[in-house]
């Protein structure tokens, strides 16, 4: 697979990563773990080197997957994961169910630790801040992985969801290699200003979620109700009077579809391919069938005509609910 440069970072990753939580947690039902190895490796092997964890995820089940299945590759591999939080074994921290946000210098490197002995190595590639803490000035965040960054513990710094004055800031710290941030046709608040900042700061961007979770891939069609156990019965977007609103926007992507001979979740995400040469989306999949056909989105190229259609057709569309509730919205780490 082709790779990217994430921004001035000097940080080159295939051009389609690996989002890894589905494999451990959210989405039911959760796959075996030795299932799971087996598709991480494959995905190795058809050329993916950039997979995508975090602590919370499992709670930290999803990291010591990574750990098992990639120690063999482990140089030739880019490791991303997450810290932020304080949590406890079932995932939520000691008086919630919904774990508090905790980016204290003290505990970042506390959770890097951990991070590490579950990952198998010595050191990790990027680093998130998975939420910003509004009980944490961010340039003692940045200052905490800059000294980790000394230590030879992580290599790369990252923010999740921060907006461009938080990016500055933490930037004039230490120098960030990728945003990560939630991006896609039915998802582009970040064009209003943070892909501006990265571009002039020569950062990277990471789009989560970058198929709708599920839904631009059109895994929806016809599903009136998810199971209550699933992550996205949460989301208002996901209740059952907005998948039928939304249908539009896959009736959008589909018909590109057919004009390229592709699938919907491929036109999905050669459309963020083609936004910059600098953004790498890392779809998350528990499917072979599924792996196999994000990477070939890779070979799907729309001219500039066609995203112009695109953008002209998407922009008419009114997207029915809201990403998160509010309660999720400041803390959740999906």
């Amino acid at each position: 697979m082709e790779k990217r440069n994430l921004g001035k970072s000097g940080l080159e990753v295939t051009s389609i990563g690996l989002g890894c939580m589905g494999m451990s947690s959210a989405y039911q039902p959760i796959p075996e773990p030795t299932v799971m190895i087996k598709l991480l490796q494959l995905a190795f092997e058809k050329g993916i080197n950039f997979f995508d964890t975090a602590e919370v995820y499992g709670p930290y089940t999803n990291e010591s997957l990574l750990g098992e299945a990639l120690a063999h590759v482990r140089h030739q591999v880019i490791i991303a994961t997450k810290f932020g939080f304080d949590l406890t074994p079932e995932g939520g921290s000691a008086s919630s169910s919904v774990p508090r946000l905790n980016s204290r210098p003290e505990h970042i490197k506390m959770a890097v630790e951990g991070s590490l002995k579950r990952l198998k190595t010595d050191y990790i590639d990027i680093v998130y801040q998975h939420r910003v803490d509004p009980n944490v000035p961010i340039e003692d965040v940045a200052g905490a992985i800059k000294d980790l960054i000394a230590a030879g513990k992580v290599k790369y710094f990252g923010l999740c969801e921060a907006n461009s004055e938080t990016i500055r800031r933490a930037h004039k710290v230490q120098k960030i290699a990728a945003v990560q941030s939630e991006y896609s046709l039915w998802w582009r608040q970040p064009e209003t200003d943070v892909l501006n900042t990265l571009e002039e700061l020569g950062i990277g961007f990471v789009p989560f979620s970058p198929l709708g979770r599920g839904y631009l891939a059109g895994r929806f069609r016809n599903v009136t109700k998810l199971v209550d156990n699933d992550f996205r019965a949460k989301l208002p977007r996901f209740a059952p009077d907005a998948l039928k609103a939304n249908e539009n926007m896959l009736a959008m992507i589909d018909n590109m579809a057919v004009e390229k001979a592709a699938t919907s979740a491929q036109i999905a995400l050669a459309w963020l391919l083609a936004q910059k040469p600098w953004i790498v989306p890392i779809p998350g999949t528990t499917q072979t069938s599924r792996l196999l056909e994000n990477i070939a989105a890779v070979d799907v190229i729309l001219t500039p005509s066609e995203i112009e259609q695109m953008n002209n057709a998407s922009s008419k569309i009114k997207i029915e609910g809201d990403r998160f509730t509010p309660e999720l919205e400041a803390t959740t780490g999906r």
